[in-house]
């Protein structure tokens, strides 16, 4: 089995197990690794956060699907973790959504997102959002089932319906897509907790939801939505919003102070750095490397073994 079928494989165990899983959004290698050492099972490589930090772009739809895959494979294979990729509405229509599937399994994620919004999209969260015909994206589903080729890999269908015709509307279509193939549904923004509760209630299948600070949706803590009956917990822009503070922060620190004194004690120490990257681990490479090189050459250049 290969490293990307057993990352499917556990995901898919995560899904039948019990208790909510906590996944952290990550935009880069970096914080992908971050988010294993501290001990989560998932990651969620985002498109919004890639927009925002790797382009400087709002989530409008902005970002190609060659873009998303490449920096999707570098955040695979930054960390052993299950990675579940955003593909945003496929990049067009169902044929398009055939291509991404390959791309994205290529790329070596355990599961990828699908959403029902027009081309371009628009974050969940905003307003002035469009949704397809609920057939559009039931084609998008049925090509993306037929076109990942490990049977493992986890399909995740979106809907923002909710903002477009309300709860019943998106319930329905979340039911129709797991008709259509979906393992696990994303109802995007429900807007109370009533809304909350309602949805894995109504679903046949295992659900997400999306916590946005500021956002539509009520911010509940993981017990209570697990209490709800959801499987995973989505915190999308964690690293990207706090890590952004933390820079504006000490830009502007550094522009007032004219150094970095201050900034000490809320900066990753030097040591951590290099851990978190694992300085270490290369460097015991390099070393083995060598020994093995000299045990075949020799330091003086004669060849002590070998064929």
């Amino acid at each position: 089995m290969s490293t990307a079928q057993q990352r499917r494989v556990r995901l898919r165990e995560l899904i039948g197990g019990p208790g909510i899983v906590m996944v952290p959004g990550v935009a880069t290698a970096l914080n992908a690794r971050l988010a294993e050492q501290a001990g989560f099972e998932v990651v969620f490589a985002t498109g919004s956060g890639m927009a925002n930090t790797i382009f400087g772009l709002p989530d409008l739809g902005l970002v190609s699907m060659r873009e998303v895959v490449d920096l999707t494979r570098l955040i695979v294979d930054a960390t052993d973790l299950p990675v579940i990729a955003d593909a945003d509405t496929g990049y067009g229509n169902h044929l398009n959504v055939v291509r991404t599937t390959r791309e994205m399994e290529a790329a070596g994620v355990a599961a990828m997102v699908l959403e029902d919004q027009v081309t371009p999209k628009r974050c969940g969260h905003f307003a002035g959002k469009a949704v397809v015909s609920a057939r559009e994206m039931v084609e998008k589903l049925v090509a993306a089932v037929r076109a990942r080729r490990d049977p493992e890999m986890v399909i995740v269908a979106r809907t923002d319906a909710i903002a477009v015709e309300g709860l019943a509307g998106a319930l329905d279509r979340a039911r129709l897509y797991v008709t259509a193939g979906a393992d696990v549904v994303f109802v995007e923004a429900p807007r109370t907790l009533d809304e909350v509760r309602e949805i894995p209630r109504a679903v046949p299948a295992p659900c997400l939801i999306n916590i946005v600070e500021g956002g539509r949706t009520p911010l509940l803590p993981a017990a209570e939505l697990e209490e709800a009956g959801y499987r995973f917990a989505l915190y999308a822009n964690v690293a990207l919003r706090a890590g952004s503070k933390s820079v504006e922060d000490a830009f502007a620190a550094l522009r007032r102070d004219g150094g970095t004194a201050a900034l000490i004690d809320r900066m990753q120490g030097w040591a951590r750095r290099q851990e978190s990257v694992d300085l270490p681990g290369w460097e015991e490479l390099d070393t083995s490397i060598g020994e093995a090189a000299r045990r075949i050459v020799g330091d003086d250049g004669e060849v002590r073994g070998g064929s």
